[in-house]
């Protein structure tokens, strides 16, 4: 029999939900059966957005839906009135629910939520408050109104659990960083482990013996080595703010800069309530910083095809900062590099962004075609490599999704004992 899977990825303004049902054949990829996503929570009103089948609807107002929550409810009040989902007419029919959650501390795997796993997430939350809480609250209203599913966590910070010691450790004293688990996390881990798939199943090539350089590109990213299928180094740190810039954050900058920029940086922020405890130095370089600060626009699609001064400085610096790891994991991996890889909304989007970064790195052997990086990216991997060029560029279509609910079903005995 079927089982349903829901995956849950809920942002800061956003809450994306792809419904899978297992295959009756046993394979372990799910089919999906529908998506829904509420956004602008935090710019009402909010839309929402919905496909079945034939089924869509796009930009749909809602009144009255302002947090995590709400939109929650509204999606499974939405789906399980769908006439054309029969698979999905009760609540009772779901049997996982997989969420997404950003700090997964030293957490290896994914876990089932009960209370001690809760409690340590929330424990976590200082250290990722902008992104661990909008989770956590999806959480709690899942534990309440579906009480019969598996609630599993998978965590953006566990594929980097192999990040080396000398990699990971923060050159500060050692007493003070382990006690309060200081080091560097890495994030995008759902979308990497997608990405080493669906590049292994491309190329053909065992996991075990993948090297590949990823750019998960989108309004937050970042960069990873990966050698033998596994993270070697990654851009993000102790949080998602170090490494590349965002639409909103910085990326890395000077620490000191940030008591030369207010001399109130460690209060706290208005934005600090009883659940997210962030300073004002978190508020600043997380939320008002990156293409916003520097463009007055979050949209890098316009920010690529503008010329104005502020829109071509924040392209420049995006794809220079970018070529400030590709360079430097390529001797990492000795050169020994199956391919560079784009992927996130502005690596699947961004053809300008990715020729351009592109060429920056052309003397290491890349080099892309400019007829199929102008086209529309439709499969979940495409070639857009130059003929003459030694490595291979690829863009990869990333779904987080699809990745946890493919999870689901590789660890179901770990997660529901074994039949």
């Amino acid at each position: 029999m079927p089982e349903i899977i829901l995956s849950i990825n809920a942002g800061s303004s956003s809450v994306k939900i792809s419904v899978y049902k297992t295959a009756e054949d046993g394979a372990d990829v799910p089919k999906q059966l529908a998506e829904a996503s509420v956004d602008g929570l935090t710019a009402p009103p909010a839309k929402l957005k919905y496909s079945r089948g034939d089924e869509k609807i796009k930009g749909k107002e809602l009144e009255g839906i302002s947090s995590q929550e709400d939109a929650f409810n509204y999606i499974l009040d939405h789906l399980t009135k769908d006439e054309g989902l029969t698979e999905l007419n009760n609540k009772e029919d779901i049997h996982f629910t997989c969420h997404r959650v950003v700090h997964g501390g030293d957490y290896p795997r994914s876990q089932v939520i009960d209370k001690e796993t809760y409690h340590h997430i929330e424990e976590l939350s200082d250290l990722a408050p902008l992104h661990n809480a909008p989770a956590l609250s999806i959480v709690r209203a899942v534990a309440d109104i579906l009480p019969h599913a598996k609630n599993i966590a998978y965590f953006d910070s566990s594929f980097h659990n192999t990040l080396p010691e000398h990699v990971c450790t923060y050159p500060i004293d050692q007493l003070v960083a382990k006690k309060n688990k200081l080091r560097k996390y890495g994030f995008h881990g759902i979308s990497y482990s997608f990405i080493v798939h669906a590049v292994s199943t491309y190329l053909k090539k065992p996991v075990e013996e993948l090297n590949i350089i990823a750019l998960h590109l989108g309004s937050g990213a970042s960069a990873c080595c990966i050698q033998g299928g596994k993270s070697v180094d990654t851009s993000m740190g102790l949080t998602p703010l170090a490494g590349l810039p965002g639409a909103t954050r910085s990326g890395s900058i000077d620490p000191s800069l940030m008591f030369h920029f207010t001399h109130s940086a460690g209060k706290p922020s208005h934005s600090s309530g009883t659940k997210m405890h962030i300073t004002q130095a978190e508020e600043i370089l997380n939320k008002k910083s990156g293409w916003q600060a520097l463009t007055g626009t979050t949209d890098f699609g316009k920010i690529s095809a503008s010329d104005r001064h502020e829109d071509k400085l924040a392209f420049d610096i995006f794809v220079d900062r970018i070529g400030n790891y590709v360079a430097p994991y390529f001797t990492k991996l000795d050169g020994k590099v199956d391919a560079l890889v784009f992927a996130g909304g502005i690596g699947e989007k961004g053809d300008r962004l990715r020729k351009e970064v592109v060429k920056g790195v052309k003397c290491l052997g890349f080099g892309i075609d400019d007829g199929k990086n102008g086209q529309l990216v439709e499969d979940v991997v495409t070639d857009i490599s130059g003929k003459d060029s030694r490595y291979k560029t690829l863009v990869v279509q990333t779904d987080e999704q699809l990745e946890m609910a493919r999870g689901v079903l590789v660890d179901k005995d770990r997660f529901v004992g074994k039949k």
